[in-house]
């Protein structure tokens, strides 16, 4: 069994806390909140211990939980990876690029498990679908969510888009060779929402729109390659694989025939894979676990949320650069 504590009690440390009360393997020593009247209303409500400083739980454990603001990652990994603690840290990984490339040295240094919190790799909707994901071609993915103060102190790109990020370099197997995109802030000082094309050097291209002011939530990502199209819902939990076949089987109900220009026929075949319902917080934290206890490379590496990161700095750079060739 291992100790472990979690570092924030806000809305998703709350989340993290009642998730690993439920994972047997761990054990649960406590939190640090900085906010005086959270840490009472989450000690008492949920009968956890409330440490009084970051170093004391820190001491008191083989397993940090980071689930603060994205601005005190770096200070709270860099605290535990010096005392040779493991490290679950929620996306995006740090702040900057300098800080991912201070924190990887650390953790070499340390020789300590780092996994990041990038949850959609175990939406189950993502798990059922990512096997008919071969060859990617064109990817496209909205992820819109109605306006929440919480995310602002970062633009949308890190607070919302990373999550499609670190599903785009999952499937993808190619180096980004271009950037380019757009972004305005509405109601915060960074972009609201963004836009993004981003081209591989195998030719997959990607276009991603994230945005934090739509009156309706939606995670979806459309994925096409040779032969297939793949949807994926990551809100919904539901994932739909259509195929395109030379062969027409007439006995096949769920199917289409589909007629070319040349008179040629093709098939078109649905599928829904089984989704098999989990909670992806709790089984990410359930795979950091295996990863520590069986020394493998965690789920989603540190090197994973550093990539990560600094595609997200490429995006926030040419949002950069589009703004300056609009305003001249």
């Amino acid at each position: 069994m291992l100790k472990i504590g979690v570092l924030g009690a806000g809305h998703l440390g709350k989340i993290h806390i009642n998730c690993i009360k439920q994972i047997a393997d761990y054990d649960l020593v406590g939190f640090y909140d900085p906010a005086k009247d959270t840490a009472e209303q989450v000690e008492n409500e949920l009968k956890i211990r409330s440490f009084s400083s970051i170093d004391a739980l820190i001491d008191a454990v083989d397993v940090v939980d980071i689930v603060t603001p994205t601005i005190r990652h770096f200070e709270c990994a860099s605290k535990a990876l010096q005392k040779r603690k493991h490290v679950f840290i929620e996306k995006p990984i740090v702040a900057t690029p300098d800080e991912a490339n201070a924190l990887k040295k650390l953790a070499d240094e340390a020789g300590v498990k780092v996994q990041v919190g990038h949850v959609e790799r175990f939406n189950p909707a993502f798990i059922a679908a990512e096997p008919f994901i071969t060859e990617p071609l064109f990817i496209e993915a909205h992820r819109l969510a109605q306006f929440n103060p919480r995310g602002t102190d970062v633009p949308v790109v890190l607070d919302l888009m990373v999550h499609d990020l670190d599903i785009l370099l999952t499937i993808v197997k190619s180096r980004v060779n271009h950037v380019s995109a757009s972004g305005v802030g509405i109601v915060s000082p960074t972009p609201d929402i963004t836009n993004v094309r981003i081209e591989f050097e195998n030719g997959t291209v990607a276009n991603l729109t994230a945005s934090r002011l739509s009156l309706k939530y939606m995670r979806k990502t459309r994925i096409f390659q040779k032969g297939a199209y793949i949807s994926v819902d990551f809100l919904d939990k539901v994932a739909e694989i259509i195929r395109i076949n030379d062969e027409v089987d007439d006995t096949n109900p769920l199917s289409a025939t589909l007629t070319l220009g040349d008179g040629t026929e093709k098939q078109i075949t649905f599928e829904r894979p089984e989704i098999h319902p989990i909670n992806a917080i709790k089984t990410e934290l359930e795979s950091f676990y295996d990863a520590i206890i069986h020394n493998t490379t965690p789920t989603v590496s540190i090197d994973d949320g550093i990539n990560v990161l600094k595609l997200a700095y490429r995006i926030l750079a040419a949002v950069d650069e589009s703004a300056a060739r609009v305003k001249k």
